[in-house]
């Protein structure tokens, strides 16, 4: 049998360390009999020949902007079979401009509540809060969160914008603060997949740093979604 092909296209802000993270997952992949890809640039998705090779998009673009060739290029491959995954604002903080990218991920960034402000250093610290991320009951079911308990992270806590054409396999809530403008604690999904056409896609939210994504949890939920959305030979 031929190896499975992954594409890992990576890129955007480098504050959230799009080479050091992909590359924590490249051998876990070669383990698991896919031939890896690496681009530097999303171009590579305007290119039909080369997407309609490919078992498996893992993307890490931060914000940055998307050719509307190269976006037509990623939607018809994930609605052609190809799986589409990543983590935090690698997939749900990518390409901000494109409803259309809005629309295939199905949840969007939209801020990380902060700490309070007297107690703010000055970096990006100042967003790290320790926060519970829980577990759905769908999630408790799913091949991807199966066996996995609640957890605590101590990282950004990101509050998504979403639609209910996901699969909420975790979700995150942020309470209401003195210091913040909202009445009524928020319950923001933190792990969750879509269906797209012949495609998988997975996000999981949580993945600021690569020792986030060190966390058992982090990497167990993550391993697992690669896995599930890659493309059945």
């Amino acid at each position: 049998m031929s190896p499975r092909r992954a594409l890992i296209v990576r890129g955007g802000w480098d504050g959230h360390h799009p080479i050091a993270t992909t590359d924590m997952f490249v051998p876990f992949l070669e383990e698991n009999g896919f031939e890896v890809t690496i681009e530097e640039s999303n171009e590579v998705y305007a290119d039909a020949g080369r997407m309609s090779g490919v078992d498996l998009i893992l993307q890490a673009v931060t914000m940055s902007s998307i050719s509307d060739e190269a976006l037509r290029g990623l939607r018809a491959a994930v609605e052609a079979g190809a799986g589409l995954a990543g983590w935090h604002g690698g997939i749900a903080d990518s390409y901000r401009g494109s409803s259309d990218y809005l629309q295939l991920v199905g949840g969007q960034f939209a801020t990380h509540p902060g700490r309070h402000p007297d107690e703010r250093p000055g970096d990006e610290s100042d967003n790290y809060l320790d926060y519970t991320v829980e577990v759905t009951e769908l999630g408790r079911r799913h091949e991807i969160t199966a066996g996995v308990d609640d957890f605590v992270l101590h990282t950004e806590q990101y509050w998504v914008l979403h639609d209910d054409l996901i699969d909420v396999l975790a979700t995150t809530t942020h309470p209401t603060q003195e210091y913040h403008p909202w009445h009524r604690p928020i319950v923001s999904p933190a792990v969750w997949t879509r269906l797209w056409g012949a495609g998988r896609v997975f996000v999981a939210t949580p993945g600021h740093t690569p020792e986030v994504l060190a966390d058992p949890n982090v990497r167990t939920i993550v391993e697992r979604g690669l896995l599930w959305a890659a493309r059945t030979p």
